[in-house]
């Protein structure tokens, strides 16, 4: 057993320690399944996933283990949308022009994928060699995130001496005459730990060059998105801009408190990568106290979205790590930067979300963006 001290109630205790302290470590920390049962919401697959420091969020099982509710030490940082994490028969792919994904947009992370991501769009579908079918329609995002997933693992595992509370599934996203992809993700946290770790692997299982893009929907909502805080992040360039961003005069770096009738903003901005292949943006309070990092592995996902949905009711800052620019999927064919995995190709993600707890942690992860670039 390890000697390492973890982080408990404030204090710093051995393994041994906490259980002479506790007949159930679950008091402290842990994993847990659960249902729920009202609702929209009514019988979708959950595990909950606690931390001895104070994070805690959920893995929806039956949303494609995207992230629902997250919080650290009771202050919620996941945004919710109203929406509700709706059971995925409720979930409609390509109604309402193909925008009815929306209905189901909620929680920390939502997935785009896995054959298209950005908006809906009708391309060539003759690489599947089924003639009634020559054109596949999608919907905003894709279909990933209305598709049930497996668990795999749902437990505490010892890496490198150090107990972490994993959850590992997969989800297939499939049809006849179509694609056969397979998604399985890996999703970590410390026992004593402040961030969530998660990493993803797209296999091709069937037999016919596939198209594969994905995007991360990462929202976080107020009390750490509010008045003041701050985008900090190492942008080279803005290379894309929603005529919203014109119109209303909003800035991209400082967020403003919600306003009514907000139209929706979006920026794609050219990330600089740190020395060791990540790229890293995070948002910070106005008084630097507290804030959310993220970071990911740049060469899979080079691309990224700043997502501003600051309308009272719903206000939200969404992160948009992306395979793919914001042209989509046609425009990826046409120029060549669509992915294309062939029978048993795989494509890796890693992706880190940390709460930043405090005006040192803060200030390191400013100091260590800032160490990468400026930004305009």
């Amino acid at each position: 057993m390890s000697d390492e001290k973890l982080l408990v109630a404030g204090r710093r205790l051995t393994r041994a320690q906490l259980e002479e302290r506790t007949g159930d470590l679950a008091s402290v920390a842990g994993i847990r399944t659960v249902v729920f049962d009202d609702g929209v919401e009514r019988g979708v697959r959950a595990i909950v996933v606690r931390t001895s420091s104070g994070l805690e969020f959920e893995v929806l099982a039956d949303r494609a283990f995207d992230i629902g509710s997250a919080r650290y030490r009771g202050r919620p940082f996941g945004w919710r949308s109203g929406n509700g994490f709706r059971h995925p028969g409720l979930h409609d792919n390509c109604d309402e022009d193909g925008l009815s994904w929306l209905r189901s947009l909620d929680g920390l992370l939502v997935t785009g994928g896995l054959d298209h991501t950005l908006f809906g769009a009708t391309v060539d579908a003759s690489g599947y060699h089924y003639p009634p079918k020559p054109t596949v329609t999608h919907g905003l995002h894709g279909r990933l995130t209305g598709i049930p997933g497996r668990i795999l693992e749902a437990r505490e595992v010892s890496v490198d001496g150090r107990p972490v509370l994993r959850v590992v599934g997969e989800v297939t996203q499939a049809t006849s005459f179509g694609e056969h992809l397979r998604l399985t993700r890996t999703i970590e946290a410390d026992l004593d730990g402040t961030e969530i770790r998660f990493s993803d692997e797209v296999e091709n299982l069937g037999f016919e060059s596939t198209p594969h893009m994905l995007l991360y929907h990462l929202n976080v909502g107020w009390p750490y998105l509010d008045e003041g805080a701050e985008l900090v992040a190492p942008i080279r360039s803005h290379l894309w801009r929603s005529d919203s961003v014109v119109e209303q005069g909003v800035g991209y770096r400082v967020m403003p408190g919600p306003r009514k009738g907000f139209v929706e903003q979006v920026t794609e901005h050219e990330l600089i990568a740190a020395d060791d292949g990540r790229h890293r943006v995070a948002l910070v309070s106005a008084d630097r106290l507290d804030g959310v990092e993220i970071s990911w592995d740049a060469a899979g996902m080079p691309c990224f979205f700043q997502w501003q949905n600051l309308r009272s009711g719903q206000y939200a800052l969404g992160f948009e790590p992306s395979t793919h620019h914001v042209g989509g999927d046609q425009t990826a064919r046409d120029d060549g930067s669509m992915i294309w995995l062939e029978h048993g190709d795989t494509a890796s993600y890693r992706t880190t979300v940390a709460v930043l707890d405090g005006e040192s942690e803060t200030a390191s992860a400013v100091a260590r963006i800032r160490a990468v670039g400026d930004q305009p």
